[in-house]
């Protein structure tokens, strides 16, 4: 059976025509799957879209960067789309809170204020946005988002409790502490059962990992972005020891330990 809908104009404003297609999928006679969607249902597909777009951005390439950011745009619209059919909000309204919103939280730009540099900017919005919400004294680590990746989320801790001055002087003086941490470990590991620390041990290995998150950030680095890239070194450098057993007529699960090294060794050289 043919469609029961002719697609928007063309020569719509490209917003207005990504809001009316969407419209229309969730009209009788559109999309059965959109047309059960949720909000609730659609938030894994928001979370997954924010990571394709990142690894788009940090691929560097434009047209796959287009396309990821098109389709994180899709569950904005979605959201709104939805929101709307009950009367909540619509688009308009999102656009309104968050233009009102960065006015207020820049009167640096749009006011009197004075901010200088970038760690001005965010000190002062920081207590904009305190006062707003009625929170000028509440705990400096409150409103942490409970859905952001741990190692970001780390870094958001340091990064807060960096602000009052409980923070390490240098990145070198960060070190010792992950060599602390990481003693640790070993303490753990030679005087428990596995059964009886896997708690301890568990705890212990949390502590390494967000020693390292403050040795990134005091590099002025980010450990979700440092350990993405580390992973796709992995991959490149397996896939091409992969490459290397099957030319020796061999593979992963047949070859030993010592084979894998030797490969991995020489996958290392040739992709870095």
């Amino acid at each position: 059976m043919p469609g029961m809908h002719t697609p928007p104009d063309s020569g719509l404003p490209a917003l207005d025509r990504l809001r009316e297609i969407v419209h229309i999928l969730r009209s009788p006679g559109g999309c059965p799957w959109d047309i059960e969607q949720t909000q609730q249902s659609l938030i894994p597909n928001i979370l997954e879209e924010a990571y394709e777009a990142v690894d788009a951005i940090r691929s560097g390439n434009l047209e796959h960067m287009r396309e990821e950011l098109g389709d994180l745009l899709l569950q904005v619209v979605m959201q709104c789309e939805i929101a709307s059919e009950t009367g909540k909000f619509v688009i308009e309204d999102v656009a309104h809170d968050v233009s009102e919103k960065l006015v207020r939280r820049h009167p640096h730009v749009f006011g009197d204020s004075q901010a200088g540099d970038s760690e001005a900017v965010l000190k002062q919005w920081e207590e904009i946005k305190n006062a707003e919400k009625g929170n000028e004294h509440r705990r400096l680590l409150d409103g942490l988002p409970g859905g952001m990746p741990a190692l970001m989320k780390a870094g958001k801790i340091q990064k807060k409790v960096e602000k009052v001055g409980f923070d390490w002087p240098s990145a070198e003086a960060v070190i010792p502490k992950i060599r602390e941490e990481l003693d640790e470990v070993e303490e753990v590991l030679r005087e428990g059962t596995p059964e009886q620390d896997d708690a301890a041990l568990g705890e212990e290995l949390g502590d390494v990992l967000f020693a390292v998150t403050n040795l990134t950030r005091k590099l002025g680095m980010e450990s979700e972005s440092l350990l993405a890239a580390a992973n796709e070194k992995f991959v490149r450098r397996f896939d091409k020891l992969e490459n290397l057993l099957e030319e020796e007529g061999t593979n992963a699960t047949a070859a030993g330990i010592e084979e894998m090294e030797k490969a991995w060794q020489r996958a290392k050289a040739q992709v870095g």
